[in-house]
């Protein structure tokens, strides 16, 4: 079985609830989807197929316990839930961060699911598969990335309205081109909203640099 693969790199994991763990990143190619604020493009085309034991052998060289499965969107190739199950096999936890407009209910349980549910700056918002909310384990997370007021408005509604904190942790990022942490951060706090206000460590660290 293969998979095309954009790159497969050890680094510190930015976002979400596994933040800051030593991980490696197995980035699938090819995405449907066109957000406004993509910071992975390079992923959309190209790649090299590699076999599955493959992947494993390279994952192993790593002295690490976490694996996110990325892209992309890597649920855009079947193969990735065959690559998962095949990852938790061998003892490792799991995460794939998914962009929301391809289901969910196939992913194996004990994988963590990182679901972006896309705000209407996205330009993607029409293409969420709100039906993946059935299938959120509470130790799963769900994520909105916020470029502007009317997408942080937007959010809050859609959160509030499916009492979405009381289903697993929800977390509000900034959109690093779009919107200051400071801003967003001001604005949770106003609301006294339950959710996790995040930044992306990676781009902290190495400024969006591929491969870290």
């Amino acid at each position: 079985m293969t998979i095309r693969i954009t790159e497969i790199f050890y680094s510190i994991q930015g976002e979400s609830g596994t933040i800051g763990y030593p991980t490696v990143f197995v980035r699938l190619t090819g995405c449907p989807m066109r957000c406004s604020y993509c910071d992975t493009a390079y992923a959309f085309h190209g790649g090299n197929k590699m076999e599955l034991a493959d992947i494993v052998v390279e994952v192993g060289k790593y002295q690490v316990k976490h694996v996110c499965v990325t892209g992309g969107e890597p649920l855009a190739q079947p193969e990735c839930h065959d690559l998962m199950r095949t990852l938790c096999d061998a003892g490792y936890k799991v995460s794939v961060e998914t962009g929301g407009a391809i289901d969910i209910s196939q992913v194996d349980k004990r994988v963590y699911i990182v679901l972006d549910i896309k705000t209407p700056a996205s330009n993607e918002e029409p293409n969420n598969k709100y039906g993946n909310l059935d299938h959120i384990k509470a130790s799963d997370c769900l994520k909105f990335v916020i470029c502007d007021d009317n997408d942080y408005q937007w959010a809050k509604d859609f959160v509030d309205q499916r009492g979405l904190t009381e289903k697993c942790d929800v977390f509000f990022s900034p959109s690093a081109d779009q919107l200051s942490a400071t801003q967003l951060a001001d604005w949770i706090i106003r609301d006294q909203l339950a959710v996790r206000m995040q930044v992306q460590l990676h781009k902290i660290l190495w400024n969006n640099e591929a491969g870290r």
